[in-house]
């Protein structure tokens, strides 16, 4: 892996960590409670990460996964919810299953290779151009939904997780 891919998934790594981390110890209920108007719970943006942040960029998109990118239509709707019967631990383990195969695309690919498959039905006029700009975008996304489950999880049970000094080795 050169230095820069290294960097990169390093950086992602860590937010991957955080959002772990600041779900941890939520009981079920907590996990399930939404507590903005616009309705999302902590469990519900964990499955977005999944499925719409980790599986799409990196196996639909970076790899070109036919199950993954049979789901690229227009008016196809973000996974901002927990399929009924879905237990919080299998969330959680469909999370981390997400995150081994995206990294195992990111171990087979180039920064600076093209995306194998681009959803055009989604983004007819928009594109990411490499692997590069897609992991930037990824560790954006993944960095800002991070901060969110920082705010809902302290409005639960006022809970703070700072994930330690980032500034110490």
């Amino acid at each position: 892996m050169d230095a820069e891919l290294d960097a990169l998934k390093n950086a992602l790594d860590h937010q991957r960590h955080h959002v772990i981390g600041v779900l941890e110890g939520l009981s079920e209920e907590g996990l399930r409670r939404p507590v903005l108007p616009s309705g999302w719970s902590c469990l519900a943006l964990l499955r977005h990460l999944t499925v719409d942040v980790e599986r799409f960029w990196f196996l639909g998109v970076i790899a070109g996964d036919p199950d993954v990118t049979g789901q690229f239509t227009a008016g196809a709707e973000a996974h901002w919810y927990v399929p009924e019967g879905m237990s919080a631990e299998q969330v959680f383990a469909d999370y981390r299953a997400a995150i081994t195969a995206a990294n195992g695309v990111l171990a087979a690919t180039a920064l600076d290779q093209e995306p194998t498959a681009w959803p055009v039905e989604f983004w007819p006029t928009w594109r990411l151009p490499d692997v590069r700009r897609i992991l930037i975008h990824v560790l954006t996304e993944v960095a800002c939904h991070s901060g969110h489950l920082d705010a809902a999880r302290e409005l639960i049970d006022g809970t703070t997780w700072l994930g330690g000094n980032p500034y110490a080795g």
